[in-house]
């Protein structure tokens, strides 16, 4: 298969979605830890049990049952609503058919969390709204038993394999299990797809003051959003293409279609099996006549051979922070799970931000705050992910500047006229507080409250 061929299908799979579209769906996605309050494990079968009560209460279908009988994911056939978990039965999630309105999105989310926080009360659980699960070292670390999630766990679990690239992999092969996140996915035209992608690709490093929440505690809590590292220094990140932000500004979709060409494939599915291999770029992998990966079956892993396919397109698999996707979609993924009263700001900023990109756009290209001092904007993201700035960047300059972005956010929320504004006032309270919530988490804790506290606090709806 030639470049251009290569080039073409992901034309056809990831461009073509985006032209003609002339309105903008939200679909929200809430990962939440879950936590027993008995400072034990998560006990599985009061999970088991969750999902069957939230069924029967909710009329959802179920969609994903694992080799176990359990079932892991359900929907809503008339909104497309979907609660699953994620990568375990430790973490929560909560999908959310395609809106036009968030204020829609908030009052399902709060239906069914409250639905699901009263029943875990009664079993000694509750979710909560923290990036990482507060009592990880607590939990069974085990993968549902489906095929794609056993095979992602494997995946992460090679790294030992390549010790000898020249990156550092962290310790947590199963960090999937503990970490949670609060993505959204906007429709994007191809008209501004570059400009949006630009734009807030630039925007990340801000997005790290306003919105970090997972720490490791106990280990390097300098570290306020360790979820970057954690997917970065994976096997996930062998091809940086990958994962996290991109390194350049695209001046066509014919440059970005280059750079998505330029990503990895490390899964396929076979026979009913997903294997797992060695990250592959695709032209590689589409000129390959075998490629040699791995699946598990009952906890042993069998050796497969198989033959690349035009249709394994489908199992390309991106983490980048803005992501575009086969729906024609931009997925913004870098959020960490939010304090629950604060459960919908991620949307809304994203949602009221891609309104004005074109003032927003303007106001980064012009800033001297933080850009325009020597580093890329990968580089201002890994500084601005810790609790300290660096010196050359000014603390009262760069909040002023965050306050003119929320104060454009609520512009853009402002001119949709459905009332979302109000979503982002816990922004503008971290700004005038100059905090996150993971630095707000952490000061608690050193000033005497404990952790339980903290999580109770950060699982309520209505916490101010």
């Amino acid at each position: 298969m030639t470049k251009q061929e290569i080039r073409q299908m992901i034309y056809d799979r990831y461009i073509k979605p985006t032209e003609n579209k002339t309105e903008t769906f939200i679909g929200t996605e809430i990962e939440m830890p879950i936590v027993n309050t008995g400072y034990n494990a998560v006990d599985f079968e009061v999970v088991h049990k969750l999902t069957a009560a939230f069924i029967k209460e909710f009329g959802f279908i179920p969609t994903g049952i694992d080799e176990s009988g359990h079932i892991y994911c359900c929907v809503n056939k008339n909104n497309g609503d979907v609660y699953s978990y994620d990568c375990s039965y430790n973490n929560a999630e909560l999908s959310f058919g395609k809106e036009t309105d968030i204020n829609n999105i908030e009052k399902r989310f709060q239906k069914y969390y409250s639905y699901i926080q009263g029943f875990l009360s009664g079993y000694g659980h509750m979710l909560t709204g923290m990036g990482i699960n507060p009592y990880r070292k607590l939990n069974n670390h085990v993968p549902i038993e489906n095929g794609r999630y056993k095979m992602l766990y494997n995946h992460l679990l090679s790294y030992p394999k390549y010790a000898v690239l020249p990156m550092h992999f962290h310790k947590y092969p199963n960090f999937g299990m503990f970490s949670s996140a609060s993505q959204v996915q906007l429709d994007v035209s191809s008209d501004n797809l570059i400009k949006v992608v630009n734009t807030f690709n630039k925007l990340e490093p801000l997005k790290a003051l306003l919105f970090s929440n997972s720490v490791l505690l106990g280990e390097n809590e300098e570290l306020l959003c360790c979820r970057d590292m954690l997917w970065e220094n994976s096997t996930h990140g062998i091809d940086p293409h990958n994962v996290g932000m991109y390194d350049r500004e695209f001046g066509s979709i014919e440059e970005f279609i280059e750079y998505v060409s330029s990503a990895a494939i490390y899964c396929v599915e076979r026979e009913g099996h997903y294997i797992n291999f060695r990250p592959t770029m695709l032209y590689e992998y589409f000129n390959s006549k075998k490629i040699t990966g791995e699946y598990d079956e009952k906890g042993i892993k069998h050796s497969f051979e198989f033959t690349p396919m035009e249709s394994d397109i489908q199992y390309l698999r991106t983490f980048k922070f803005e992501d575009l996707t086969f729906r024609g979609t931009l997925e913004f993924r870098s959020c960490c799970c939010q304090p629950i009263s604060d459960a919908m700001t991620v949307s809304a900023f994203h949602t009221g931000l891609i309104e004005k990109v074109d003032e927003l756009s303007d106001i980064l290209d012009g800033d001297r705050t933080i850009y325009h001092n020597g580093f890329t904007p990968t580089e201002l993201r890994k500084m601005l992910v810790h609790s300290y700035l660096p010196s050359f960047i000014d603390k009262e300059e760069v909040y002023i500047l965050l306050g003119e972005i929320v104060e454009l956010c609520g512009e853009g929320l402002r001119t949709r006229g459905k009332g979302e504004e109000r979503f982002i006032d816990p922004l503008r309270e971290r700004i005038e507080y100059r905090t996150n919530p993971a630095s707000e988490m952490l000061a608690k804790l050193h000033s005497g409250h404990s952790l339980k506290d903290v999580i109770t606090s950060y699982s309520l709806i209505n916490r101010r």
